[in-house]
């Protein structure tokens, strides 16, 4: 077994939240305007790195020696054999074994209910026991298998692991113990031994959406439960900077940019997402505000939407041209708020050796995408990206 190698670099860690297709979606477009803006700084050669739910995609994919430049490729447009292997159609395939299994379910369960209705000669009793039935619904729409299976592939090329413990960086991927509901740090001591790609599996396990994973004698589901960040698992590994994206906010229509509706007139599915928000967010300022008593000489710099960003709110996220729409409105964001706050995060960065680059912020045709694709397969389409990737970092070697 290999070593963990410790890097000659300040500690500092990057903490992903979740948020689904989006959350992931976001996130790469962020650390793309994030590895424009701090060219000194090797994102895949960080102190440690913790992922929860979307968050740990990339976060493995980080600690893997994948740039974010290179994650836009595989995330955002499909390219390679990475980007087949985590094509759109890989998170959304139909649990059809689970449904099967709770389906043979449905006969003895039934008989069961109605029998002990009968023997109960209450009417009143009927109801109860007619809640039986609630096992046979279920756990999740979507089989979650595949996505291992994606991220096994994409670990086993050379120069990267499946194996926590061959990592040269600390990675901490979280979820949720279903049967105690506690949180699980996989890429601890005590958790070091399960593959990467059952961890990403668990911590991005979102309940109702796909089944919990079984590990050992273990379930697990969404790390996000608990926490939203999990900063806390870089600041005890020895962290002093963590720079933290998480694209989850609760919509304000009063901020926004154009007037909208109210959120009820929109129905069931935009009031459970402002509540989630709402929920995930709350959460999120109540732990960074703890993290400042906790960890004096620690720092942390939190990155995310505006508030009132309908765009980013309203968006349907399950379709191809909004996923390269909305990752260039990460970027560019991500770009407006490191320019914005530049007379502060400038001094904060050079505590650690790190140079925000102010040129490539102010320049305003950086884009994180070509317009239009004018090459989507073979070897024109890989020619292509290498050609862009080449010049990008010339670029930033020349602004160093």
């Amino acid at each position: 077994m290999a070593q963990s190698v410790t890097f000659d670099t300040p500690p500092i860690a990057l903490a992903l939240a979740g948020g689904g297709p989006l959350g992931a979606v976001y996130e790469v477009g962020a650390l793309a305007a994030l590895h424009d803006a701090l060219p000194t700084l090797d994102f895949t050669r960080l102190h440690s790195y913790v992922g929860v739910s979307a968050g740990a995609f990339v976060a493995a994919g980080l600690a893997n020696g994948i740039t974010p430049r290179e994650m836009v490729r595989m995330f955002i447009e499909n390219e390679g054999a990475d980007g087949e292997a985590l094509a759109p159609g890989v998170f959304m395939r139909p649990a059809i074994g689970e449904y099967a299994s709770r389906l043979a379910l449905v006969p003895t369960t039934l008989l069961a209910a109605m029998w002990a209705s009968v023997r109960s000669l209450k009417p009143s009793h009927a109801l109860a026991e007619l809640q039986r039935l609630s096992a046979v619904i279920p756990t999740g729409l979507f089989d979650n298998r595949a996505i291992e299976r994606a991220m096994r592939t994409v670990l086993s090329k050379p120069g990267r692991s499946n194996d926590f413990r061959e990592l040269k960086s600390k990675l901490f991927l979280i979820a949720t113990d279903l049967d105690s509901g506690e949180t699980v740090e996989f890429g601890s001591a005590t958790m070091n031994h399960v593959p990467i790609s059952q961890a990403v599996q668990a911590s991005s396990s979102l309940p109702g959406l796909y089944t919990p994973v079984k590990i050992g004698a273990r379930h697990y589901v969404d790390g996000a439960l608990n926490k939203t960040l999990h900063a806390s698992s870089a600041l005890n590994a020895g962290a002093k900077l963590v720079i933290c994206v998480n694209p989850l906010v609760p919509f304000n229509s009063t901020v926004a940019a154009r007037a909208q509706s109210h959120l009820v007139e929109r129905g069931l599915p935009t009031v459970l997402s402002q509540t989630f928000r709402a929920l995930i967010h709350s959460r999120l300022e109540k732990s960074i505000a703890s993290y400042a008593t906790q960890y004096p000489d620690a720092k942390l710099i939190v990155l995310e939407p505006s508030k009132g960003d309908a765009d980013l709110f309203f968006t349907n996220l399950f379709s191809y041209g909004n996923r390269r729409r909305l990752a260039e409105h990460a970027y560019q964001h991500t770009r407006a708020q490191l320019l914005a706050r530049a007379d502060v995060l400038t001094d904060e960065f050079a505590q650690y050796g790190i140079k925000l680059n102010l040129r490539a912020l102010e320049d305003p045709s950086r884009k994180l995408l070509p317009t239009a694709r004018r090459f989507s397969r073979g070897e024109a389409g890989a020619a292509a990206s290498k050609l862009i990737q080449a010049l990008d970092e010339l670029e930033l070697a020349l602004l160093r």
